[in-house]
């Protein structure tokens, strides 16, 4: 039996689907065993192909993309990429997948990247990335259902910080997997929760606006898109902006947040080691950093300036993860004080009131 990624290509592009699967096919750990016109084609290839990974449009005849992931998660769970355009519309609709049980996402335009070499290496290093995933396929339906979640017991802990007169910021970064991650957090804490939370997602610049916008319609607490110069908030978590990079400082009347393009050479924007340094800088010792699923080491570097500081960092466990890739690289390096399973970080965080 073969040792490759088995993936199928569902578009109703002939020339998209050729693109993509020239790009999966270039590197000698996948093949492409399939492809599908539509979502009713595509959760009859999956079926009967059983493959390791689809990636998946979000806009197609017969059966669109989002009711696809949801036929493929009710019969077959299997980890889906979206393409999406990068537009508002785009942006609600892979939101959509992404609840309906799709792991992760890409913009549909990069495939165009002048660089063509980085955007293959971007796609093959998702979809490999991805192919060690399963998905529960309760847990689209559970989180839907059941956004705020339930008390239950937690892990173990290493050192007993995080009470609430230690906190005095929270600081959540994520990659894969996180914009569903994310949500289930924020959907758990209460409406008494009262430090402001900063929410680092690697996530394009059309898509933050939705994403703040669909979770403050979810929560409890308020949440928004960060903007240049306003003031930091207790009780309020804000979402960087896509493409951009968010930053503390400390002013005459208090704690103010700063937007701004950032630097060149900086791989991610935004980056939750720049977000993290800042509030490090600004908060010190109390600040609480939680590196949630996600692929890199984004964040590795601002946990050790926190932990230098003497705060606390939590990290998501494995089990949880969609990809075990940021968490992993903070736990390896010694500077989790508590890895937790997804569940269990929302309750804990809860308390933090």
């Amino acid at each position: 039996m073969s040792d490759k990624v088995r993936v199928l290509v569902v578009d109703d592009s002939a020339f998209f689907r050729g693109r993509i699967a020239e790009m999966l096919e270039s590197h000698p750990g996948i093949e492409v065993v399939g492809d599908a016109v539509n979502g009713e084609a595509a959760l009859r290839e999956v079926l009967r192909l059983r493959p390791d990974v689809v990636t998946m449009d979000v806009e197609m005849p017969v059966m669109d993309g989002i009711s696809a992931v949801r036929a493929i998660m009710a019969a077959r769970p299997t980890p889906i990429l979206m393409f999406s355009s990068l537009t508002q519309q785009g942006a609600t609709a892979t939101l959509d997948a992404l609840e309906a049980g799709a792991v992760d996402f890409l913009p549909k335009q990069f495939y165009s990247m002048d660089q063509r070499e980085q955007a293959r290496d971007t796609l093959v290093r998702r979809v490999i990335a991805l192919s060690g995933h399963r998905p529960d396929p309760l847990a689209p339906v559970q989180a839907a259902a059941q956004p705020r979640l339930a008390p239950r017991p937690v892990a173990p802990v290493r050192r007993e910080r995080a009470a609430a007169r230690d906190v005095d910021l929270v600081v959540i970064g994520a990659s894969t997997g996180g914009p569903m991650a994310v949500q289930r957090v924020l959907a758990g804490l209460p409406e008494s929760f009262a430090p402001p939370l900063l929410v680092i997602v690697h996530m394009p610049a059309a898509f933050t606006e939705s994403f703040a916008q669909r979770l403050d319609g979810q929560c409890r607490i308020a949440v928004r898109e960060a903007v240049d110069g306003e003031p930091l908030c207790g009780g309020r978590a804000y979402i960087a902006p896509g493409g951009r990079q968010m930053l503390l400082e400390r002013r005459a009347k208090g704690v103010t947040i700063r937007v701004s393009d950032g630097e060149s050479g900086q791989l991610y924007r935004p980056c939750v080691d720049i977000s993290l340094g800042s509030a490090v800088r600004v908060y010190g010792a109390g600040v609480l950093a939680v590196v949630l699923t996600g692929m890199g080491q984004d964040g590795k570097q601002g946990a050790r300036l926190l932990k230098e500081a003497g705060g606390t960092v939590w990290s998501q466990d494995q089990a949880s993860c969609v990809v075990y890739g940021m968490p992993q690289a903070v736990e390896k390096a010694g500077f989790s004080d508590r890895v937790l399973p997804l569940n269990d970080i929302c309750t804990l965080l809860g308390r933090v009131v």
